[in-house]
């Protein structure tokens, strides 16, 4: 979005992607097109913020992730020496108990 000077006047175009290439469209000049471009604006500070914040949430869910994934690596730490204190092995990928001469 962008306003554009042509001689001496001012006119205000908006931007768009079709089929990959930016096309200019005509908006107007003059009040209008200032409300018009108002608008634009406040539309791309909305989202913005509304980028921000999922960025937000999303670094929250990993920091809460990254501690259930420490809290699961423990649980598995502490069930594999359980095992062994227990007399089992793995054996191709399982847990068996070891035999007895």
């Amino acid at each position: 979005m962008a306003w554009e000077r042509r001689g001496s006047n001012l006119y205000y175009y908006q931007s768009k992607r079709v089929n990959g290439r930016v096309r200019k469209n005509y908006v107007g000049a003059g009040e209008v097109a200032q409300a018009i471009a108002h608008s634009d604006e406040t539309i791309r500070q909305s989202r913005a913020a509304q980028s921000e914040r999922a960025r937000v949430e999303l670094e929250e869910a990993r920091t809460l992730a990254s501690a259930g994934e420490e809290l699961c690596e423990a649980a598995d730490i502490l069930a594999v020496a359980q095992l062994v204190a227990a007399g089992y092995h793995r054996h191709k990928g399982e847990w068996r108990m070891r035999r007895r001469a």
